[in-house]
Parts: C-alpha cells; structure tokens; sequence
C-alpha cells in the first residue's frame, strides 16, 4: 500500500479521470541538437540561452493540454517554473545527462547538487531517473546501476514523495550502431525490455510509476489488426502489463521521437496491456524547434498548432483506452484518538 504522499503526488500527476498525459522537457541532448540543427550550428555552440528559451516556449504553449510536465533543474526550472499552471503537476529528472560509458555497460549517476530532497523541498510532485539498463551488461555495471536506482527510491521512500523510473536498453560501446543519446534501434529485443522491466519492479527498488520504452520498434509495429503478427506483439506488450499489474505498479509509454502515427500505435498496443498514459516529449515539439528556432513566434505558432494537435490526439486515445489510476489510501482503523496519527505516520 503506498503512503499517503505518494498517493497524492501520483494523482497530481494525473487527470481527474486517472490518466496519465504528461509532457517531457527535461531532453537536453536532443534538444541541444534541435537547436544546432535549426541554426546551423554544431551542439557544442548552442547557448544556455537559446536552451531556456526553448524550454519557456514550451512550456507557455504545451502546459494547458497535459496533466503534468517533466522539467530538469538546470535548465527547464530557470526558464519557466513561473509559468507551469497551478493545477499541472511538476516531475523532477534526478539523473545527469552525461553517463560514464565503459566496455561493459553504461553507469548513470544524479546531477550534481541536485537530489530528492531539493526535489521536494521545491514542491516537486515526483522524482523521475532515466536508468540505462541491459540485463546482458558487464555484471559490475548492472550491480552499479541497480545500487543507483536501489538508493534513490530509499530517498524517495524518506521525503514520502514518488518515483517515476525510466528504463532504456542502449547499444553498447564500440557496437555498429552506438549512439549516446537515446535512438530507438529497429533491431532492439523485447526480451531485453522485459527482463528490465521485471527487474525493477520489484519492491526493493521502491518504484511508483514505470516509463517505459516499446517492447517492439515503433516503426515496426503492425497495425493492431487482429493478425499474427498483430498478437504476436501483443505478447510483447502483455508480458509488460502482467509484471506490473503483479507488482501494482502504473505505467506509461515514453515516445522515443516516433512520428505521432507511431506513437500512437505503440499506445494501442500498451493500453491493451493496462498501461495508464504518456510521457512523451519529442514527438510532440521537436519539429516546432528544429524547423523555427530561433524564432520565437513561429516556434510558438508551430507549437500551438502542430504540437497542440498531436498532444490532444494523444489524450483522446489515452481518455478513451488507458487504464485509469486511483489513489488507495491506507486504512486508518487502528486511529483511536486524537495524536495517534500524527505520532504513528
């Protein structure tokens, strides 16, 4: 049974209705790479300026159609936390972007100066960390990364706030397709997400809400037709739903920058399964960026027109097939008198 901070930091994440639309905008990467795509100019020269920017447009125009936002401190908190309406929960990224790549595996680490209890000493509604993860790793790196993930959720447990984990398999180092940022392999095993997915579900690592990767390559989905090849992912995707409807845990898809079309054929399939939402981001922005930035007010334009239109597709298949979160508070029979709660909680 989750506490009650827990409980009420995942309702603020979701709608009155228990689903989950959330918007990214923690990327630093990828939209480093938009920006340096959009003025032509290499990553290393685009300015912390430009980045807040991005990130205050973003969240000016995106914010009124989702229930929640996902910010970074460095960035995204100094462009626009004055911005994010009242009633949109706010989800904290723990994580530093830059890991430390070895031959046997990817170790992340949190940002520096940054943690759970900065994260709820500003009214951060959840924590989230991205763990990179193969269950094929060095057995070094695993250890490393489940002690990671392991000693976050004892502080989140601690300040009686949620943790949102991410998992993503990754190419290793030296692999003909490595990449350090996140691209969605055509050729990536299903097997490999749900080892991970099993792994860090269990209770041990504390975890209150899984943002998940597809199982399956979006681009390689069938349509969900009825067709073997059809029920053959959906397997994928139910051996997904069973390990977190086992452990009670509500789960989301991430986008991975997949066309909408794509994205929402993911979503099909996950639904089916009993996942409760999104947390998605480039699908949404990334073009309004990487073809108007730096103009302000066409990004803003593109954002209000295209990136609204694809958020609202997104929350009428999430209202109309996710399964629907509800908060369960514990019992409170042994609460006899006055002071007894305050003493036991």
């Amino acid at each position: 049974m989750r506490t009650i901070g827990k409980n009420r930091g995942l309702a603020r994440l979701a709608d009155a209705d228990g689903h989950f639309r959330m918007v990214a905008l923690d990327q630093r990467p990828p939209l480093f790479d938009a920006i340096a795509q959009a003025k032509g100019i290499t990553r290393e020269q685009v300015e912390y300026a430009d980045v807040t920017a991005a990130k205050r447009l973003l969240v000016e125009n995106l914010s009124p159609y989702c229930s929640s936002m996902l910010f970074d401190p460095n960035f995204a908190v100094p462009a626009a936390i004055d911005l994010l309406p009242a009633r949109c929960g706010l989800i904290m990224t723990l994580e530093e972007h830059r890991v430390e790549e070895t031959a046997g595996g990817r170790k992340s680490r949190a940002i520096a100066n940054w943690s759970v209890e900065k994260i709820r000493a500003i009214g951060g509604d959840a924590v989230k960390v991205l763990a990179w993860y193969r269950p094929d790793a060095d057995t070094a790196v695993n250890e490393h990364q489940k002690r990671f993930v392991r000693e976050i959720g004892q502080d989140c447990a601690r300040y009686d706030i949620p943790y949102v984990l991410e998992l993503l398999v990754y190419p290793f180092l030296g692999s003909a397709n490595h990449t350090a940022d996140y691209v969605e392999s055509p050729g990536k095993l299903p097997g490999l997400v749900i080892q991970s997915v099993r792994e860090f579900a269990k209770p041990e690592y504390g975890v209150d809400l899984l943002k998940l990767e597809s199982p399956l390559a979006a681009n390689s989905l069938p349509p969900r037709d009825g067709s073997a090849a059809a029920q053959a992912a959906q397997e994928q995707f139910d051996a997904i739903g069973a390990v977190c409807r086992e452990r009670n845990i509500p789960w989301v898809l991430l986008s991975a920058g997949a066309a909408p079309e794509k994205f929402e054929r993911v979503l099909e399939f996950a639904y089916a399964a009993g996942a409760g939402g999104f947390l998605a981001g480039r699908t949404i922005w990334l073009d309004a960026v990487r073809k108007h930035f730096p103009d302000r007010a066409a990004v803003a334009a593109s954002l209000r027109k295209d990136g609204v239109a694809v958020l609202e597709g997104l929350n009428a298949l999430t209202k109309a097939k996710a399964a629907r979160w509800k908060a369960r508070f514990p019992a409170f029979g042994d609460i006899k008198k006055e002071g007894d709660f305050a003493r036991a909680y």
